[in-house]
């Protein structure tokens, strides 16, 4: 998602602000106090837990000038709804962004008989997208 060489990961602190705009996103509040990320350049890669049915799911997103560039599922626990693993289900979430409502700038098809994972991934996505805009503003303000 970043290249060869990965950089050393950072934190990224949910203050008030940050975690009730996560608790929209997410539908509940973020768990724990912060989030780690991976940053080489542009480039912002952030693995997230979020659960579908009954247990999370462990997916990777790299976010690129506002963009995702990559959507990984790492580890799937749940016992149905596997199908969101596959690299064409997605390949939906490439090159999305956020709109003014902070949903997703395209449609992502779901999977019958996957809805609970299919919408973990979403907020996911959505999340990181959310995440990364917030490290670019703070860079911006600090002249990175």
């Amino acid at each position: 998602m970043l290249g060869a060489a990965a950089p050393a990961p950072a934190f990224l602190w949910f203050d008030a602000r940050r975690r009730a705009v996560a608790g929209e996103i997410l539908g509940h509040p973020p768990r724990g106090a912060r989030v780690r990320y991976w940053r080489a350049g542009a480039r912002t890669a952030f693995v997230l837990d979020e659960v579908a049915h009954t247990h999370p799911i462990t997916a990777g997103f790299a976010v690129e000038r506002g963009r995702l560039v990559a959507a990984r599922v790492l580890t799937y626990r749940e016992s149905r709804g596997w199908e969101v693993q596959r690299p064409q289900f997605l390949a939906q979430f490439l090159d999305r962004g956020l709109d003014a409502g902070r949903a997703l700038d395209g449609p992502i098809d779901g999977i019958t008989g996957a809805t609970l994972s299919v919408g973990a991934l979403t907020r996911m996505a959505r999340l990181a997208l959310y995440l990364a805009a917030e490290l670019d503003a703070e860079a911006a303000r600090d002249g990175r």
